[in-house]
């Protein structure tokens, strides 16, 4: 068997990333990624409706609504490299499942960043990504991607 950086460097990690409950882990993970950017979607199109009825729209929320539904994109493709068995795509998927919703929830708190109404959409947005990141880090996925020593 080659093995690489991105391989899962065994026949028992190949094993282990066949095993349903890894795939499983990795349809809801793929799922959750889906549903984050149809909630990014309609944030965009909930900017765009508040914005054409003359309420203020900031350049931050027209840049951020635009954004978040083209990185799902990128996620979820990232999370399907991962399901094919890459080390590196796993844990890149595992990274910014925790980093995205610390950061995004945490810059909306700053006081007049944006209104309430966005905070609320963006922390409803991270609600799929934060399941992510628990998925991430379940024993299934921890199992088929043991960490190097």
């Amino acid at each position: 068997m080659k093995t690489n950086e991105n391989s899962t460097h065994s026949p028992a990690g190949a094993a282990l990333l066949n095993d349903p409950r890894t795939q499983g882990a990795f349809t809801t993970a793929k799922n959750s990624i889906k549903i984050y950017g149809t909630l990014g979607a309609a944030a965009l199109l909930a900017v765009i409706v508040v914005a054409s009825t003359g309420h203020t729209v900031n350049t931050f929320m027209w840049v951020r609504a635009v954004l978040l539904p083209v990185i799902a994109v990128l996620i979820h493709r990232i999370t399907a490299s991962a399901a094919r068995g890459s080390r590196r795509a796993f844990e890149r998927v595992s990274t910014l499942a925790v980093i995205m919703p610390i950061a995004i929830i945490g810059v909306d708190l700053i006081p007049g960043v944006c209104p309430p109404w966005y905070v609320a959409m963006q922390v409803v947005c991270m609600l799929p990504v934060i399941g992510v990141a628990f998925i991430t880090r379940g024993s299934a996925l921890r199992a088929a991607f043991p960490k190097k020593r």
